[in-house]
């Protein structure tokens, strides 16, 4: 590894992303490199609180001309414009290298505006498209045989038209700010994801490292488990906009132990804020460390966001996944493919019953998990990786 290094980590607020991304900033600190997060106001406090020195991404909010019903503009244009706002403070801190979050692009233009190396970090799977695969976000497992194959590339070639829609709106948003529309891309992709949770893929891009997932958690709090002899339920609503709504209020009213869960269960439902929930004798609502919880679980229900899934994974616990939008229809996809747990959509309190009483009611469940979790000896350490990139000569 190279000497100690001054670091700028860029991520937007969204917990799935800025949690990962103060992670990072805190296995780089344990290192005795210098990091700085760059995020959005309101997760500055939790992350100064954790010890990581923060300042305000700028640009975050929306201008009158975005246009926002454009996947493709909201990413690239936005992040032009949050690049040239953000270049000056960038410049300023005189970091060796810049990580910028694979959403949060701005911080990889930024860096090539001031001409610093830069890496992405990818707080879940890979989902760059491949040759080898069914498009990402189908939940499809890779075609088998000249059908399934077949299959694939017809499911490419139908997703193909966005996909370079999108390189085009990316390479004129750089241009617009003085960049060459092709850019070298980043030096290393830190791919912070379980083994388990990944597909593997011909055409594995070089770059691309595994490096585990990066959990951070926002509080010291811990949550009380009621008192009983049964197993315990985890509750996980989805912190994501594009998440399944009223997964909490639906285990709340459907899953009581003695009729749909076994005597003396206990319900847990951890989630970052949301409004006042009823909580029976059984069960208990609020924030706090899902870590140390996890350790006492037998099943987690969630949405289906990477965070949680391999969160659960790595405690070697079973799930129950409720996806919603975004990518949580195919990282549940993935976990069903690999015994971990069962998928429920749409969410009802029947679906959501026979669902949880399968996976208590069967050891196969936990023994995949603890499997998954166990991938995790395989991945590389991402502030080794970092150091690594300031090597490369281009």
């Amino acid at each position: 590894m190279v000497g100690k290094m001054r670091v700028a980590v860029v991520a937007g607020p969204d917990p799935g992303h800025a949690f990962p991304a103060i992670a990072l900033c805190l296995r780089l600190s344990a290192h005795g490199d210098t990091p700085t997060l760059l995020t959005g106001v309101e997760r500055l406090a939790v992350a100064r609180a954790a010890g990581v020195d923060a300042i305000e991404l700028l640009g975050l909010s929306a201008a009158e001309t975005d246009d926002d019903s454009d996947a493709g503009a909201k990413i690239h244009e936005r992040a032009a414009r949050m690049a040239v706002l953000n270049a000056p403070q960038l410049t300023e801190l005189a970091p060796d290298l810049v990580v910028s979050d694979a959403i949060t692009a701005c911080g990889g233009m930024a860096a090539e505006l001031i001409g610093l190396p830069w890496v992405e970090l990818n707080p879940h799977p890979l989902y760059l498209p491949s040759k080898g695969l069914p498009p990402i976000g189908s939940g499809l497992a890779p075609g088998v045989g000249w059908r399934g194959r077949l299959r694939d590339a017809v499911l490419r070639a139908l997703s193909a038209r966005s996909y370079r829609r999108g390189l085009r709106q990316r390479a004129a948003a750089r241009r617009g700010i003085g960049l060459p529309g092709a850019g070298p891309g980043p030096r290393r992709r830190l791919i912070a994801t379980l083994p388990a949770l990944e597909v593997p893929r011909p055409d594995w891009p070089a770059e691309a490292v595994l490096v585990g997932p990066l959990h951070f958690e926002p509080t010291a709090t811990t949550l009380p488990i009621p008192p009983g002899t049964g197993p315990v339920v985890v509750v996980a609503p989805s912190t994501a906009t594009t998440g399944a709504h009223g997964v909490a209020e639906v285990a709340l009213q459907a899953l009581t132990p003695g009729e749909t869960l076994p005597d003396g269960a206990r319900l847990v439902v951890s989630r970052l804020s949301g409004p006042e929930l009823a909580a029976p004798p059984w069960a208990v609502v609020g924030l706090g460390r899902q870590d140390e919880l996890l350790s006492h679980a037998d099943l987690v229900i969630c949405g289906g966001g990477h965070g949680m899934v391999s969160k659960a994974l790595l405690a070697g616990v079973p799930l129950v996944v409720v996806p919603g939008g975004g990518d949580q229809w195919e990282i549940a996809n993935r976990v069903v493919r690999q015994g971990c747990g069962e998928l429920v959509r749409p969410l009802t309190a029947d679906a959501l019953v026979a669902a949880v009483q399968r996976v208590l009611g069967s050891a196969s469940y936990r023994e995949a998990a603890r499997r998954a979790g166990a991938t995790v000896t395989q991945v590389a350490d991402p502030v080794r990786v970092c150091h690594e990139s300031l090597s490369d000569q281009a």
